[in-house]
């Protein structure tokens, strides 16, 4: 079906009704398609349309199928008409979905299945920004589908969202909805009591009322269409500071959002040490923050500037770093904003119709 498919589309003026597929953005984007595709051709299968007359000049790439036998042969984005295949048996989906995510990309995904289990399982793994479920994954709206990513697809808010306009003033946060505090939170406001870190355990409480995690928003969207924005951890938090008590409150506020963290102090290991058993499954420590593993990173003021110069120098996709605002660090900024569009009327049509009282 792909190959028919492939077969049945126009290549020429985008101005054109008729026209299926135009040229890709300039010549370095044409030439290093070019490259790729010329590179898997040795070792994959790959079918290509014949590019027709009218698209001779310019920077038109033939539109691509490939079959590959592991995301491996992927080394980085191929942004073009270029479609790869990859078979894989359905007790290897968790791994190939952990593959994906370990590519570092995270714009859009789309999984088409009339199961809710495999939907539910790929959508709570997956790292990116806007899920597409039994439909495309293009034409994103205003207000119904906020677009963002993550990764080495963006680090920042989504935009054309309900929290966009907020976020443009000056010194303004954007209201979130209240979420559920995770567990893990509460142990260490357990621990703070008992270990006589009461101003600790206050503001465990604090965060405990206030995260947005797990929170949802839905969104307006044609009939047949769910649209909802949710707010899910974003990794693991690199903590730095010069003191335990600025180390835990930023530990306390990465665990607030469902996060992991990595301690960047002196003695960050013996205070890891102190912590109890079950948050030092979600606590590693580390002298060193050009090497530690994380995707957004906590600093006070002072520390900012030069941790950001640290972590721009780094491989790999850019690292927010987040410093307190009125004295808290920003929720916000520790967790991602994720939008899942699901074509209901796919699955047997929209079960929420049923239930809406009449007028």
């Amino acid at each position: 079906m792909l190959r028919g498919a492939l077969r049945e589309l126009t290549i020429g003026d985008p101005a054109e009704l008729a026209t299926d597929i135009g040229p890709v953005i300039d010549d370095e984007a044409r030439t290093r398609l070019e490259a790729h595709v010329a590179q898997l051709q040795a070792k994959h299968r790959v079918e290509r349309l014949p590019l027709p007359a009218a698209a001779a000049a310019g920077t038109f790439v033939a539109p691509t199928l490939i079959e590959i036998d592991s995301l491996a042969a992927l080394e980085r984005e191929v942004f073009g008409p270029v479609l790869h295949v990859l078979r894989y048996q359905r007790a290897g989906l968790g791994a190939l979905i952990d593959a994906i995510n370990a590519g570092g990309y995270g714009l859009t995904f789309g999984v088409h299945s009339r199961i809710d289990e495999t939907i539910d399982f790929v959508a709570a793994r997956i790292r990116a920004g806007n899920l597409y479920v039994n439909r495309n994954m293009i034409g994103a709206v205003v207000g119904v589908q906020p677009f963002g990513g993550l990764g080495l697809s963006g680090t920042g808010p989504k935009a054309g969202g309900p929290l966009m306009l907020p976020r443009l003033r000056r010194a303004a946060q954007a209201p979130l909805p209240a979420g559920t505090a995770p567990a893990s939170l509460g142990v260490l406001q357990a621990w703070a009591r008992t270990s006589g870190r009461s101003t600790l355990a206050e503001h465990c409480a604090a965060l405990a009322k206030a995260t947005p995690l797990g929170a949802e928003l839905t969104l307006p969207g044609p009939t047949g269409e769910s649209n909802r924005l949710r707010f899910v951890p974003r990794g693991r938090a690199l903590c730095l500071a010069a003191d335990d008590d600025e180390l835990l409150r930023q530990l306390a506020a990465a665990l607030a959002c469902g996060n992991g963290a990595v301690l960047c102090a002196p003695g960050a290991e013996a205070l890891r040490q102190s912590l109890p058993a079950e948050l030092r499954l979600l606590v590693m420590a580390t002298p060193d923050a050009a090497t530690a593993a994380a995707d957004v990173a906590l600093a006070v003021p002072a520390q900012a500037v030069a941790l950001r110069r640290l972590l721009a120098a780094r491989e790999g996709a850019r690292i927010r770093v987040v410093t307190p605002q009125g004295g808290d660090y920003p929720a916000e900024a520790l967790l991602i904003e994720q939008t899942m569009t699901v074509n209901t009327a796919a699955a047997g049509g929209n079960a929420s119709l049923m239930t809406l009282a009449p007028a």
